[in-house]
């Protein structure tokens, strides 16, 4: 299993938003950065994610799971980009905020604080046992 981050503007797509799609999950549109798309060509079912709200929250504040893996974006007319679809599995007990993330030496190579930019960035297992801890959230 790997682990991701998923970012999201709460305005345009929020975790409640995220939730209510159900186990139907929706599709993690719109993404056009090279990078961000091989993160999600990566992607396998089941792989787990963080629900990050950006812009003026910047935290997490769910994890998600893969439904479905990389497919043809209905919103690219030019065909070059693609999607995964991902489904809520649980909000996180306490969100954790990018000033918590910075403040933790040992996250300091976490692709969130590397590559602020990156709308989809891969999770090391250490990563995403210390930052559940800091969510005091279990699976």
């Amino acid at each position: 299993m790997a682990y991701w981050l998923f970012k999201s503007e709460p305005n345009t797509w929020s975790w409640d938003d995220q939730v209510r799609k159900g186990a139907a999950g929706e599709g993690w549109d719109g993404v056009r950065n090279y990078q961000a798309s091989n993160n999600m060509k990566a992607m396998k079912i089941g792989d787990l994610g963080f629900f990050y709200h950006s812009v003026n929250e910047k935290q997490i504040v769910g994890i998600v799971e893969v439904i479905e893996e990389y497919h043809p974006d209905p919103t690219d007319a030019k065909g070059r980009f693609g999607m995964v679809t991902i489904k809520a599995v649980k909000p996180v007990e306490k969100p954790v905020t990018l000033a918590d993330i910075k403040a933790d030496p040992r996250l300091e190579e976490f692709g969130l604080v590397r590559q602020s930019r990156l709308s989809v960035v891969p999770v090391t297992a250490e990563q995403w046992k210390l930052i559940l801890s800091m969510a005091g959230t279990e699976l």
